[in-house]
């Protein structure tokens, strides 16, 4: 019987997660399958991949035949590497003892890689986290200035209003104030007049008296 190591999807849609499953090379894609080694979860950051690397490779050795991204996934836990340096012992290019020190010498170095790999996914999520935080601030800043600038711009309005409304009752006002004063100024005209018709028909009267005394030297010249 044709056996392969294979993916097999479960989860809602849109966010699958996949049971890494051993099954007859026959049976449906998601149809029955032999053992579950292991899941996969792409919807986490970084993916969660767990795999029974022991008990994957005992299938390696029987014959079993990984799909591309199965084969991915065992290479990402070691299995694919393991089994590697199984097959290294059955030729007698390693001892066993080797094996198990190769490969606890790999893990150690993964986990460090996968530290830093983290490290550096948390702090890329710190730094959006601070860029979002810093969006929102401003646009939340915008939003208080705009809103004061409306509120600003409707008192400076509603002052204005008030202003022209007070203007508006002063001009009456104004106007009544220049229509009492007129009447005071016509009485004061005709008394004007009066006096100056009076002192007209004083001047009239001391115009002859210029005459009579120009006229007394020819008298005094007949008695001579």
């Amino acid at each position: 019987m044709s056996v392969k190591i294979r993916l097999q999807r479960h989860g809602k849609k849109g966010k699958p997660f996949y049971w890494v499953v051993v099954a007859d090379a026959r049976s449906k894609r998601d149809g029955r399958y032999l053992e579950k080694i292991g899941t996969y979860n792409p919807n986490t950051n970084p993916a969660t991949l767990k795999i029974d690397v022991d008990n994957a490779v005992n299938w390696l050795q029987n014959g079993a035949q990984p799909t591309d991204t199965a084969r991915n996934l065992l290479s990402e836990v070691g299995a694919m590497l393991k089994n590697h340096l199984i097959n290294g012992v059955h030729k007698g290019a390693l001892k066993e003892e080797e094996v198990e020190t190769k490969f606890e010498a790999w893990l150690a170095d993964k986990a460090s890689r996968n530290t830093i790999n983290i490290e550096k996914i948390s702090k890329a999520k710190a730094d959006k986290k601070v860029k979002i935080l810093a969006a929102e601030k401003e646009v939340s800043e915008k939003r208080k200035a705009d809103a004061e600038a409306a509120m600003a711009e409707k008192e400076a309005a509603a002052e204005q209003a008030a202003s022209d409304a007070v203007a508006e009752e002063a001009v009456p006002e104004a106007v009544a104030e220049e229509a009492a004063s007129e009447p005071v100024a016509e009485e004061a005209a005709p008394e004007a007049v009066s006096e100056e018709a009076a002192s007209e028909p004083v001047a009239e009267e001391a115009a002859p008296e210029a005459p009579v005394e120009e006229a007394a030297p020819e008298v005094d010249d007949k008695a001579e």
